[in-house]
């Protein structure tokens, strides 16, 4: 029989930091939570409705996070456990709420808890461990049967998979252990499936197989809702000789409340909404997908791991969590983001001490993160110094950076129209770009004709002085859009560049010409253009090439005054 289990005379945690259920609250406070009571089908309705908001023109601002409380299935069976869906990472505002800080202290937070874990606080007395499900309870009602699993890619998937799933694992040498988020297929009340990305040598792989080499089954235990901080560092690749856990306690400056599982030797948040635990079979693999992909593909049927259930252990008012995965944007790339991009700043900063650099930037809609780099580099770093961060974050790990591009502070990384406007005008493949072959195929379709893949290495900064940009300067678009609003128009969402500014070359000469202009005084200027006819030089001569001309002579001495990036 089920134990609506009470711990009697445990030890149990001061917990100071927010768990799931006070991370609804703040975003139904914040306006940001959707409460949805009509009756939804989790198996062909519940995902689909949420990716809407991805994949329907909605700014990311403007999206939302999703709480389901009347869930049923294509038979009918009803669900007490809700579903909170875009949760955690919806957009910036929603991960940053889950943080505990501002949108830009993330980046900064990130590298200090890497820096500075804190070791967990063990308990006796969890919250996750108020109802035991055990033996004949897991295949009478009580099992994986009873937790609403959504179907992700309705129509592709073969089975609801838990999607913000982390699994807890032990490396039996050592005896640190490791949280990585994997997908779990549910296969029946007792079995799930396990698949913990073999090309990314993820913790729960290297443990898989050390387990293996003993010939014993590997402990595990799942998670399936948790403090957001948990989650948020399960979903980063952090050094083996880390347990996650550690890190959540630097995120949040103060200790993670852990407990003992049931049937296992695992720790597990004591704030844990639902535990899953059991062992993985290192004997056995068994068929597992189709599954829809971050990489905007179905990952096609493959033979992965599972885990046969002992326990399943949860809160007495649980609250599951589900991720939209799949075709990027989507939550489980918003919520990977913000430590991806520390981790590359960190690398190239205290590992590579290469200075100068101003962010890397992951670029996301599409191609989930991993292969799409942009490092963006103040004024005048040394071509040397573009090379080897170039080259840092293309060998940094095994399967990212298939495209690395270098870029200068004025060119907005998170739009790709201005990174190829960079690519095409401050980049000559001929001496600007490299390849670095022997790479990992990593995350994505596997080819059947090359199992190897290679990085391309773009320099598109500036490498000399060029014109002012075409486009109104500051003062006149930001008028025009005041006079924009006070028409009524609808909202404008400026995307850099919106307004000029100057490359180098452009001087007080030019300026005072500029300047007549927007005061209706240009006929100045056409008096001064005919007083410098001449008949003596080809069609196409730029001034700034002849030496006669005091005004241009000055102009090549303004030339060296240093240039100004624009503050967007």
């Amino acid at each position: 029989m089920a134990k609506a289990s009470m711990n009697s005379g445990g030890k149990k945690g001061v917990r100071g930091y927010p768990d799931l259920h006070d991370h609804i609250e703040a975003l139904r406070s914040a306006g940001l939570l959707i409460e949805v009571d009509r009756l939804i089908n989790k198996d062909t309705e519940m995902h689909p409705l949420v990716r809407w908001q991805f994949r329907g023109g909605i700014a990311p601002e403007d999206r939302k996070a999703f709480l389901f409380t009347n869930i049923t299935d294509s038979k009918g069976r009803k669900y007490d456990i809700p579903v909170l869906v875009c949760g955690l990472a919806g957009n910036n505002q929603i991960y940053s709420m889950g943080m505990g800080c501002k949108i830009e202290e993330i980046r900064d937070r990130w590298i200090k808890a890497l820096g500075n874990p804190i070791k967990p606080n063990v308990v006796t007395d969890a919250p996750c461990q108020e109802i035991v499900y055990q033996g004949d309870d897991l295949k009478n009602g009580k099992g994986l049967d009873d937790i609403p699993v959504p179907i992700s890619s309705p129509g592709w998937d073969n089975a609801p998979y838990t999607s913000s799933s982390h699994f807890v694992t032990v490396d039996p040498e050592t005896g640190i252990q490791n949280v990585g988020n994997y997908r779990g297929m549910i296969k029946a009340p007792d079995r799930m499936g396990m698949n913990p990305s073999i090309e990314l040598r993820t913790g729960g792989y290297m443990h898989w197989a050390k387990w293996k080499a003993l010939g014993k089954p590997m402990p595990c235990a799942v998670v399936v809702g948790c403090p957001p901080v948990v989650s948020y560092t399960a979903v980063q690749k952090v050094p083996e000789t880390h347990d996650e856990h550690d890190i959540a306690g630097g995120l949040m400056g103060k200790p993670l409340n852990v407990v003992k599982c049931k049937t296992i030797d695992i720790m597990v948040p004591a704030e844990s909404e639902i535990v899953i635990e059991g062992y993985v079979s290192t004997e056995y693999l068994e068929p597992e997908a189709p599954f829809g992909e971050s990489h905007g593909h179905v990952n096609l049927q493959e033979y992965n791991a599972y885990l046969e259930v002992t326990a399943i252990t949860r809160r007495t008012k649980a609250v599951m969590t589900s991720w939209i995965s799949q075709v990027t944007p989507s939550e489980s790339s918003c919520i990977k983001r913000p430590a991806f991009e520390a981790a590359h700043m960190l690398h190239l900063r205290t590992n590579l001490g290469i200075q100068g650099i101003k962010k890397v930037v992951t670029h996301e809609p599409l191609t989930a993160l991993q292969r799409l780099i942009v490092i963006v580099f103040e004024k005048g770093v040394p071509r040397t110094e573009i090379w080897r961060a170039l080259y840092g974050v293309a060998s940094f790990r095994r399967a990212e950076g298939k495209w690395v591009v270098a870029v200068d502070e004025d060119i907005d990384p998170d739009n790709a129209d201005a990174t190829f406007w960079a690519m095409c005008f401050r980049c000559k493949p001929h001496r600007d770009v490299e390849i670095m072959k022997h790479k990992n195929e990593g995350h994505g379709p596997r080819s059947m004709i090359d199992s190897e893949d290679s990085a391309v290495l773009i320099d598109a900064t500036l490498k000399e002085t060029f014109p002012p940009i075409s486009l109104p300067k500051r003062v006149y678009m930001e008028n025009a859009k005041a006079i924009w609003e006070e028409m009524g128009l609808p909202k404008l969402r400026p995307e850099p560049p919106w307004f000029g500014y100057d490359l180098g070359e452009w001087n007080d000469h030019l300026e005072r010409q500029a300047q007549l202009a927007v005061k209706s005084e240009y006929w100045q200027t056409g008096e001064w253009c005919r007083q410098r006819k001449r008949s003596d030089v080809p069609m196409n001569t730029e001034m700034r090439t002849l030496d006669d001309d005091p005004d241009y002579q000055k102009m090549r001495a303004d030339k060296a005054k240093p240039v100004e990036s624009p503050k967007r």
